[in-house]
């Protein structure tokens, strides 16, 4: 056995919503520092490089989600596996999975390297990314991208202690990585004059960090999620539970992610300020959505552990909990950001036509935050309860299918900024109502599917 500090955490017993919040703090305290460390990538690039390079890091963000987000989809399958093992005290499974889990985003960062380097220019060009800002975005995303085995390898860690109840270390770690990103985004930007390729070698860095403090932590725990290096390999089986699990949630984020390239596109058309404006809204947005992707994380390993251990009432409970705390910060958020969006948007960029802009998209999202805040905290239980493939088809039909279909059939007849923008909210919409008649109607929790394939059974032939 290693030696370590057991920080790990049974959730299937106690107090619901005291769980839920005690497990959600030290993670939405390290999304914060995470976003914080990328916002502050964007805050050094408006003001010490200027607003086109601005523009090239904003218009790199949902090219990096697309092509990462299969990856990180592999991450949550570990993790739902890993918890429902971890509340079953299977340790034989729990052992296999981790060291699969690791071999694979090992495997995984290896070929995002390379696709993410060969493969940029093309995909740039293609979102008819201006001119003027090709270059830069080009040279951001090689950098960033010869670093994605260590984003992708401490996502995996951190999903493995997250699915144990220890969301104190990632905390730990993200606080770390952050600060070390802003120390090297100000060295390397204001006092080398490194430009945009600076801002690509801090984040690289600091992700490297991370992922040798994850990777510390699991090969000197004692418990059943011990990481022993010589014991990295596939095992098939464990594999394919990963799979079936990952798949989905990666198909999910990454046709997701390619809606939004195109949605990008769009947004393209209209110049560097508006690319700009926009880009400085989805920082924001990235804060204000912290707490209910949070939860999100949080309802998988809880509902996860709970599925293991056989208590489906348990995660009944704790949907309400979860509407209830997101649904009541979301209001409160919302609020305050539709009244201080022009002093926060000025935090970014001094040009009144990027603030402006910026200001745009905020006022036409922000009243339908509550929205995502339902889909967040319903998406998060039935991946726990193993339902990948749901999540998937919801969201895939609403939020690619239906925004496509929206963007190139509606858009053209009454083209402007704002009708690209108003797909967002409308394909919110009709996802949140899927989200709840899913929950609602079908029998989602293993315990309620036995009792139905009983009933079936103990029905007379005919």
């Amino acid at each position: 056995m290693a030696h370590g500090t057991k920080s790990s955490a049974m959730m299937t017993e106690g107090v619901i919503w005291k769980q839920l919040i005690l497990f959600s703090i030290p993670l939405l305290i390290g999304n914060l520092f995470q976003q914080l460390y990328n916002t502050v990538d964007s805050i050094v690039v408006g003001n010490f490089i200027g607003s086109e390079a601005l523009a090239a890091v904003g218009s790199s963000n949902s090219l990096i989600n697309l092509i990462i987000g299969m990856f990180i989809g592999i991450a949550t399958g570990a993790g739902v596996v890993i918890s429902q093992y971890y509340g079953a005290r299977d340790n034989e499974n729990m052992e296999k999975a981790v060291h699969t889990s690791i071999m694979l985003s090992i495997i995984g960062g290896g070929f995002l390297i390379l696709l993410g380097i060969g493969a940029s220019p093309v995909i740039l060009r293609w979102m008819k990314t201006p001119a003027e800002v090709l270059p830069n975005s080009v040279l951001y995303l090689r950098v960033y991208f010869g670093g994605s085995l260590f984003n992708l390898v401490y996502n995996m860690c951190a999903g493995i202690l997250r699915a144990v109840g220890d969301s104190k270390r990632p905390l730990y770690y993200l606080c770390i990585s952050s600060m070390v990103n802003i120390v090297l985004d100000l060295l390397f930007v204001v006092a080398f004059h490194m430009g945009i390729a600076g801002v690509g070698y801090a984040t690289v860095i600091a992700q490297a960090v991370s992922a040798v403090l994850a990777l510390g932590a699991l090969s000197r725990s004692y418990d059943s999620y011990h990481l022993d290096f010589r014991r990295l390999r596939i095992d098939v089986s464990l594999m394919k539970q990963i799979l079936a699990m990952g798949i989905p949630s990666g198909v999910q984020g990454s046709i997701i992610s390619l809606s939004n390239v195109i949605v990008q596109s769009n947004i393209n058309s209209y110049g560097a300020v508006a690319m700009a404006g926009y880009g400085a809204y989805t920082k924001v947005d990235g804060f204000a959505m912290l707490p209910q992707q949070t939860f999100c994380m949080a309802a998988t390993t809880f509902t996860g552990q709970n599925v293991g251990a056989k208590k489906p009432d348990r995660v009944k409970k704790s949907i309400f909990w979860g509407l209830f705390i997101c649904g009541t910060y979301t209001i409160v958020m919302s609020a305050f950001l539709y009244l201080y969006s022009g002093n926060i948007l000025r935090i970014f960029s001094s040009d009144t036509e990027v603030i402006r802009y910026g200001q745009l998209v905020m006022g036409m999202m922000l009243p339908f935050y509550l929205l995502l805040t339902v889909h967040q905290i319903l998406m998060g239980t039935m991946r726990g309860a193993g339902k990948s493939m749901v999540t998937m088809m919801i969201s895939v039909g609403n939020m690619c299918v239906l925004r496509m279909i929206y963007i190139n059939l509606l858009v053209p007849f009454f083209p402007s900024f704002e009708a690209v923008m108003w797909c967002y909210p409308i394909t919110w919409f009709s996802t949140a109502l899927m989200d709840v008649l899913y929950i609602w109607k079908a029998n989602w929790l293993p315990k309620e599917q036995a009792e139905e394939e009983t009933e079936l059974k103990a029905e007379p032939q005919e």
